[in-house]
């Protein structure tokens, strides 16, 4: 009996690598060269973007050794520990009580995903804005009704963090909330049913079915909301500068600052390929995540 060999590529494989061929192809220009061209860029000593000297790790070290830069790693990681605290648990009660509303469900939907509509950079200025400290800001206009004195807000170190991130919550916890909702959507009905019979009350209905049945899912969108706090730049930059005295000022912001605002190309570079290192890390364990998930 003659057994066929299997054919390497089939026609439907080379289908289906002209169809992805463009996207490889503007993945590779726009993600890949960068890439590839900042680790060089990092080695090099430079004028702009003229190479001049090969100087090794000299770069990296010179990151290291810049006062900034423990400002910026500690402060990076003070922002994602504020965002689990408050990030991370806001569109999960919102999720929760939304779900368990019975009336206008639609209309609190629309109402959570409107913030996430808003461009961020509009975002940002309006709550500026609403921070100013003085009597202009929104914030002590309201609180001066009931009496209270004008605070600096943003201008106080204690608090710049947790407002930034209380800026980005009120942004993007909608989206989140509705993924979250989904979930919830697709838990069998009878689980519900077996519990109100047993006479479960809401909160039991809520810790023993909706959050079990959520928590994998949590695990996954955790390791994302630690990734994307990782890279925050624009709300620091806009909303402070990375003041007062770098008590907001991110890796990336300090990615920026070397890049635009001292030309220092190189030292950028090298701060790039270090952040890129850490997020293929956190990627990593974001892909080992969702593979346990997919198992179960």
């Amino acid at each position: 009996m003659e057994i066929k060999k299997k054919k390497f590529f089939r026609k439907k494989d080379i289908i289906g690598w002209l169809i992805m061929l463009p996207a490889i192809i503007l993945f590779a220009f726009y993600v890949w060269e960068p890439l590839l061209n900042s680790v060089r860029l990092s080695l090099y000593e430079t004028k702009g973007f003229d190479l001049v000297k090969f100087v090794g790790l000299d770069n990296y070290r010179a990151v290291l050794r810049n006062p900034n830069f423990m400002a910026a790693f500690q402060n990076t990681f003070k922002y994602i520990f504020v965002s689990l605290i408050i990030g991370f648990l806001v569109p999960i009660v919102m999720a929760i009580l939304i779900s368990e509303t019975v009336h206008f469900k639609g209309l609190f939907r629309i109402g959570v995903y409107f913030p996430n509509m808003i461009p961020g950079m509009a975002t940002v200025i309006i709550w500026t804005y609403f921070f100013s400290p003085g009597a202009v800001g929104v914030l002590n206009i309201i609180l001066s009704k009931f009496g209270v004195d004008p605070m600096v807000w943003l201008n106080n170190s204690a608090w710049t963090i947790p407002l930034i991130i209380i800026t980005m919550t009120w942004k993007g916890a909608g989206a989140t909330a509705l993924i979250y909702m989904a979930a919830i959507s697709g838990i069998s009905p009878d689980l519900y049913e077996a519990a109100t019979i047993d006479g479960a009350g809401i909160w039991k209905r809520i810790r023993y079915i909706s959050i079990p049945n959520i928590f994998s899912l949590g695990k996954t969108l955790l390791i994302l909301q630690v990734i994307s706090v990782f890279q925050i730049l624009y709300e620091p930059l806009v909303m402070t500068g990375g003041g007062p005295n770098n008590a907001s000022i991110s890796i990336m912001q300090l990615v920026y600052n070397y890049a635009f605002r001292d030309f220092h190309f190189s030292e950028a570079a090298a701060l790039s390929v270090m952040v890129c290192m850490i997020l293929v890390v956190l990627s990593g364990l974001y892909m080992y995540m969702t593979k346990e998930k997919q198992d179960d």
